[in-house]
């Protein structure tokens, strides 16, 4: 028990600074700001890392003055990729912890819950960048931090008929003999992840003309695919949709080399990072893939001063080894929420309409990491319409090729919103 006298020194203390006129240094004021991550459940093989980035971020953020002055509060829970799990994070975050916004997760979790968010003005920016969040009419408060799924997917196939089917000897006789590219896609049909941008890129297969095959259902924890290969190849694919995280997606490459399905592979962005040429081996040369940002064992301009220096910082313990992209999205996130914040903050709006108005009218760029300059509307939430595509080369992914799909299709790209 503290002595009396420490107690009275402190109240005579404030006594003659009130009587001086001098006041008390007041409490540093907080922004709190929630994040629901994955680090036990079905995604956590790319939402382990994410996390470190998004702690790692706030802290160098929280270094640098935080918003305005004022420290940020993170409120980090793992929600292990439950839906019901993340509805009572949410409620938590909304009503006891009193956060401004909120960075989610998934795309079952954030579709499920954007109508509370809706009427709880909650913005909310979610690793999710399902096409379907991204229409204001329907989800006025969430956002994405990179280009959606299905613009994507668009883009990557796109990619794959301009680069690889009408240009690689790979396959010269079939196109001489005006063969049809055949397509079909290996993903879980109950995730709403996975599924996000099926409608899309089969619209674009046809609008390519190409002949779509029968989808595949792949469990996002699948580690043997062999019925579902021996399936597609029936089919004879001269290309394949990959739609679920490396670890399953790793999985399939290995099982298509390994039972002679002679086709090309593309993958949506979480199942595409360092770790696939490490799980699948030679089977992931060449692959096609989708990023956000900027790998990180790419050189970019934000890596050495802030991603990896503060990685050392907070996360000591971590390999930088085992550093993926998923470190580079997360400070993507944090990024964007604190640029959104300080706007809002500014002009004495830090609240939900605030910082939504924020977003959809300031232009805010990520590309020291990497990524685009996100360009939200009061009309259309897709962030931008540059589909950035990678492939497998060397057993290491590289940047190959970005496609303005807005730019590319003026005529669809209004009709795409939502999808």
């Amino acid at each position: 028990m503290m002595k009396k006298g420490y107690w009275f020194g402190i109240i005579l203390f404030s006594l003659i600074l009130l009587f001086l006129g001098i006041p008390p240094a007041p409490a540093q004021q907080m922004v709190k700001l929630g994040a629901l991550q994955d680090l036990t459940g079905a995604t956590s093989d790319v939402g382990k890392d994410e996390a470190l980035g998004v702690k790692e971020a706030v802290q160098y953020y929280n270094d640098q003055g935080g918003i305005n002055g004022k420290r940020i509060k993170l409120f980090q829970y793992d929600y292990g990729y439950r839906v019901p799990e993340a509805v009572t994070t949410y409620k938590r975050f909304r009503d006891y912890d009193k956060v401004v916004m909120v960075l989610g997760w998934g795309t079952g979790d954030t579709e499920a819950l954007s109508p509370t968010i809706n009427a709880d003005k909650m913005p909310y920016l979610s690793s999710s960048f399902s096409g379907h969040l991204c229409d204001p009419k329907k989800t006025p408060y969430n956002f994405v931090y990179g280009t959606d799924y299905s613009t994507n997917a668009r883009g990557a196939i796109t990619y794959w008929f301009q680069e690889v089917w009408m240009k690689d000897p790979k396959w010269k006789a079939e196109r001489e003999k005006g063969t049809k590219p055949r397509f079909l896609c290996f993903f879980m049909w109950a995730s709403p992840y996975a599924s996000a941008p099926i409608k899309a890129i089969k619209d674009q297969a046809k609008i390519l003309g190409f002949e779509v095959g029968p989808d595949q259902d792949v469990s996002l924890t699948a580690l043997d695919t062999k019925s579902q290969v021996l399936a597609a190849k029936n089919f004879g694919p001269h290309l394949i949709w990959h739609g679920n995280t490396t670890m399953s997606v790793s999985a399939a490459l290995k099982d298509c080399q390994a039972l002679g399905v002679n086709a090309d592979h593309i993958i949506n962005n979480w199942g595409f990072d360092e770790n696939l040429p490490k799980l699948a081996g030679p089977a992931a040369e060449g692959a096609i893939g989708l990023a956000a940002c900027a790998y990180f064992v790419e050189d970019f301009p934000a890596k050495a001063g802030k991603v990896v220096a503060y990685a050392k910082k907070v996360s000591p313990n971590v390999s930088m080894d085992t550093r993926l992209i998923r470190t580079v999205q997360g400070w993507c996130k944090v990024t964007l929420a604190v640029e959104a914040m300080k706007i809002a903050d500014k002009a004495g709006k830090l609240n939900g309409p605030g910082i939504r108005e924020a977003f959809e009218n300031n232009l805010i760029s990520l590309k020291e990491f990497g990524g685009q300059v996100m360009n939200y509307t009061p009309t259309d939430h897709r962030a931008t319409s540059v589909v950035r595509v990678a492939r497998i080369k060397g057993g290491k992914p590289v940047g190959v090729a970005e496609l303005d799909m807005k730019a590319k299709y003026p005529g669809g790209w209004p009709s795409w919103l939502g999808w």
